[in-house]
């Protein structure tokens, strides 16, 4: 059997197929890449290009001999998403993100329902721009002849099962709990948030666990996929909680690491979390919860850094040569405002120490440092012994020679570097087969891996 996996993160778009082991089954990957519009505060995809995309990478691995035996599709993306549907179910708004800043003056607006009301422990997130409730009340107030005419928020999953399904397909409460609307304790639409925005709760889908299954293409898409026309197609998983299962990290004894674009640290647990001291606390389901961070800064802090000081081929390399020098720099890596831990979405950039001898690789060095402190913060309010594991993956680490040095050396503790670059893709792919009755082993010891020790 194979398990067709739709991996949306926020800069590309994959489609990969996997075999019954949550293996690879092929070296072929269809990839599209795909830009947020990001001037002057927005944090936004064009809804219908990002549909395009999608749909493009399934078209073409289908073509794959393999594919004539998928038995189930799984679909992970990134989360805190939300588009406005109008009556007939068609996109009027684009599709919004957690990188939206425009609604920060909202935060002031809004901050005595969030706090009188208790908002962070009954919906696990802070109070900021990454979530729903302040672009929700931007909107209304901006532009509230669109915000009127919407008839459903949905997110990026759901939009897309109402598309090729033909039907009001639900929210996972993995996907609901990132919008900052979902009360974690009741697995409802948080009715607070709710009343205070003046929405009513059928302006949302109804919610159900990943594992909940829609099969039956509508008639345009089941002629253009005719291999998935009857496959069961599992909700969607916050690319997060997906990436956690992917490496292995599925207890309170191991955190998981990412750094992509943007970076985290978070941990499974199947207890009720603590929220305090900046943490979030989303689902990955009924029973599991995901507690941990998320930085504004990761991949990229490097792809910026590379662009503006025009970094030499070999500059990770020279800062591994040199990660030990003092080079007297302190960088704050809130090139896009502040996530975890502080939640300051008015912060900015800063680099401190200048001097003439600095060189480009001295701030280079300093970036990554910036980053892998502010994860190590993160680390700190998390559940941990000595004994737990940390385990490490994403894109921009795994480019990167420098970078899980630098995090082993901040941490001051080893880390398992996950040599597997698809662990979000893998984890949605372990997911789909436990419910198939499928033993999966995601242990990191059947990943390959590397084990990453402090400079002495």
């Amino acid at each position: 059997m194979h398990i067709l996996i739709i991996d949306v993160g926020s800069s590309s778009v994959r489609a990969l197929l996997f075999n019954e082991k949550a293996q690879l089954a092929t070296n072929m990957i269809a990839r599209r890449t795909h830009q947020m519009i990001t001037k002057d505060g927005a944090g936004f995809f064009p809804i219908l290009n990002l549909q395009t995309c999608i749909e493009q990478c399934i078209d073409e691995i289908l073509q794959h001999p393999l594919a004539s035996n998928i038995q189930a599709v799984g679909l992970t993306t990134f989360v805190g998403n939300l588009v406005g549907l109008n009556a007939e179910g068609e996109a009027i708004t684009p599709l919004y993100t957690y990188a939206e800043t425009r609604s920060r003056d909202e935060l002031h607006l809004l901050q005595s329902i969030y706090t009188s009301s208790n908002a962070y422990y009954r919906t696990g997130c802070p109070h900021h721009t990454a979530y729903a409730p302040s672009l929700l009340s931007w909107l209304k107030r901006t532009d509230e002849i669109l915000f009127k005419q919407v008839e459903k928020w949905v997110d990026l999953g759901s939009y897309l099962y109402r598309k090729w399904f033909s039907i009001d397909a639900p929210m996972s409460y993995s996907c609901a709990s990132w919008t900052g609307l979902l009360n974690r304790v009741n697995l409802q639409w948080d009715t607070v948030w709710l009343d205070a925005l003046e929405l009513p709760i059928e302006r949302f889908p109804h919610l159900a666990d990943y594992h909940d299954v829609l099969v039956g293409l509508s008639s345009v898409y089941a002629s253009r996929w005719p291999k998935l026309a009857n496959v069961p197609f599992y909700l969607a998983i916050g690319d997060g909680a997906a990436a956690n299962v992917g490496v292995g990290a599925l207890d309170e004894q191991a955190i998981a690491i990412t750094i992509g674009t943007t970076s985290a640290a978070r941990m499974i647990t199947s207890r009720l979390p603590d929220v305090s001291n900046g943490l979030w606390s989303y689902r990955l389901d009924k029973h599991h919860h995901l507690l941990g961070g998320a930085l504004s800064a990761g991949g990229n802090i490097y792809k910026w850094l590379q662009s503006v000081l025009r970094l030499p081929e070999d500059a990770d390399a020279l800062v591994l040569a040199q990660r030990n020098k003092s080079h007297g720099l302190s960088f704050v890596p809130s090139l896009a405002g502040e996530r975890s831990p502080r939640w300051n979405p008015f912060i900015t950039g800063q680099i401190q120490g200048l001097r003439l001898e600095t060189t480009a690789i001295d701030i280079l060095q300093a970036a990554l440092e910036g980053v892998a402190l502010q994860l190590a913060a993160v680390i700190e309010q998390m559940p941990s012994t000595s004994s737990t594991k940390i385990y490490a993956s994403g894109g921009a680490l795994s480019a990167s020679i420098a970078w899980p040095a630098i995090i082993t050396d901040i941490l001051g503790k080893e880390i398992y570097l996950i040599d597997f670059v698809e662990t979000t893709a893998r984890g949605c792919a372990c997911l789909v087969l436990s419910h198939f009755g499928k033993r999966v082993l995601t242990e990191f010891e059947r990943l390959p891996t590397k084990i990453v020790t402090p400079s002495s």
